[in-house]
C-alpha cells in the first residue's frame, strides 16, 4: 500500500517552518471545522513540509500519499490480500486516516488516477462518509479528520488539472517561495551555514526562478538551496556545491548548464 505514517508528535517536536502569512491560521481553522484543503504552489515551496509542521502541531497522526500514474483508488483505500493462506482486508492510508481521526495528505492529487478523485468526493462535503464497495462499507469520518491535497498549478498539462467540480470542494491556500530574507532563515537553520552565505545562494535561487519558463521548466526549489547550503557547512566548495544541488538537478542540457553556471560567476564572482 502507498503511505507513509507519521504519528503525532505534537508542537515541540513539530518540523521546522517558518510562516509566509496567514497559513497556519486557515489550516487550524478548517481542521477545527471538519473542512478538506487545498495547497497550490510550486514544486519544493514548503507544501509537504507546512502539512508536517501542521499535524504535529494539531497532534494529529498523519498519513502521506505521494501521489502518481498508477495510484488507483484501491491504493488509498485498501485490497483484499493473501496472508498465511487466507484472503484479509488490509485498509489503505485513506481508510486508516478516516478510522483514526487522522490527517491524509495527497501530494500532487492531479498526478494519480481519474478514479481517485471520485472517492474523495463523499469526504470533501458534509457527508464526511467513505464507501468502501468491496467489504460493503459505508465509514464516517472520525473526528479529526482531515483530508489535505496539493498540486503545482503551473507544472501540469492540460490533460492534468483539477477539475472545477473537484476544486471547489476545497478551500485552497496559495504557497509561493518565500521572500527573500525569509528563504535565508530557512536555509540558515536547516542547513548551519551562516547567514551571510547563505544570503548568497538565496540571491542565486531568485535570479534561477526568473529563468523558469524561459531556459527552465522550473526554478530551484528552497530544498534544493538547503541541500546546496548544507554541503557547504559540511565543507564543500562552494562552486562544487552550487553545481551538484542548484545546477544539474534542473537541466540536462549542458548548453543551458554553461549559461547557468554563468549566472553564478556573476552573483559569486
Amino acid at each position: 500500500m502507498d503511505g507513509n505514517m507519521n504519528l503525532g508528535m505534537g508542537a515541540a517536536d513539530a518540523p521546522f517552518y517558518l510562516p509566509q502569512g496567514d497559513e497556519r491560521e486557515v489550516f487550524t481553522a478548517a481542521h477545527e471545522n471538519g473542512l478538506p484543503v487545498l495547497l497550490k504552489g510550486p514544486t519544493g515551496c514548503g507544501k509537504t513540509r507546512f502539512v508536517a509542521h501542521m499535524a504535529a502541531n494539531l497532534g494529529r497522526p498523519l498519513y502521506t500519499v505521494a501521489c502518481h500514474d498508477d495510484l488507483a483508488a484501491a491504493d488509498l483505500i485498501g485490497r483484499y490480500l493473501l496472508k498465511g493462506g487466507e484472503t484479509v482486508w488490509v485498509d489503505g492510508p485513506l481508510t486508516r486516516a478516516v478510522r483514526e481521526g487522522a490527517i491524509c495528505y495527497l501530494d500532487e492529487v492531479v498526478e494519480a488516477r481519474k478514479d481517485v478523485t471520485v472517492v474523495l468526493h463523499p469526504l470533501t462535503d458534509d457527508r464526511r462518509i467513505l464507501p468502501i464497495d468491496r467489504t460493503g462499507e459505508e465509514l464516517e469520518a472520525a473526528p479529526g479528520f482531515m483530508l489535505v491535497a496539493s498540486y503545482n498549478p503551473g507544472y501540469q498539462n492540460i490533460l492534468k488539472t483539477l477539475k472545477p467540480s473537484t476544486r471547489q470542494r476545497f478551500i485552497s491556500v496559495e504557497f509561493d517561495f518565500p521572500a527573500q530574507e525569509l528563504e535565508t532563515k530557512i536555509v540558515a537553520e536547516e542547513s548551519g551555514l551562516d547567514v551571510d552565505r547563505c544570503k548568497a545562494l538565496v540571491r542565486l535561487a531568485g535570479k534561477l526562478r526568473g529563468l523558469k519558463g524561459q531556459d527552465l521548466e522550473e526554478g530551484v526549489s528552497t530544498r534544493l538551496v538547503v541541500y546546496a547550503a548544507t554541503l557547504i557547512a559540511q565543507g564543500m566548495n562552494t562552486d562544487r556545491a552550487i553545481r551538484a544541488a542548484m545546477i544539474e538537478p534542473l537541466t540536462d542540457d549542458e548548453d543551458i548548464k554553461r549559461g547557468l553556471l554563468d549566472l553564478v560567476t556573476a552573483v559569486f564572482g
